[in-house]
């Protein structure tokens, strides 16, 4: 019911800005509680952005003022913007869903956010 799409993820250099992008394809209509996750190895997921279907955000503290969460909601679409991004970023990137209609989270495959020099 539920498939989600990342993209966006590659290598960067210190200081560097990615976009990264998460399409929804869902068979109802309902926009739902989106959010990024992040996995670096050896480390268990952390959230690291959401937005609520009100549009509310929240961010953790390690990336507040340098990412910023949003979504185009008439495409279903949510996007990372990481600026100033660091060696701790580096980790795979995972889009998540959850829709008041729908049992459970909803995942995306992951893409990968390199940080080096």
């Amino acid at each position: 019911q539920v498939q989600l799409v990342e993209s966006g993820g590659g290598l960067v250099q210190p200081g560097g800005s990615l976009r990264l992008s998460c399409a929804a394809r869902i068979s109802i209509a309902s926009v739902g509680t989106r959010a990024w996750y992040r996995q670096a190895p050896g480390k268990e997921r952390e959230l690291v952005a959401r937005i609520t279907s009100g549009g509310d955000t929240n961010y953790a503290d390690s990336v507040k003022g340098r990412f910023t969460i949003s979504r185009d909601i008439a495409k279903n679409l949510v996007y990372l913007q990481m600026n100033s991004l660091e060696p701790e970023d580096t980790a795979v990137y995972y889009c998540n869903a959850r829709y008041p209609e729908l049992p459970g989270d909803y995942w995306g495959q992951g893409t990968r956010v390199t940080v080096s020099s």
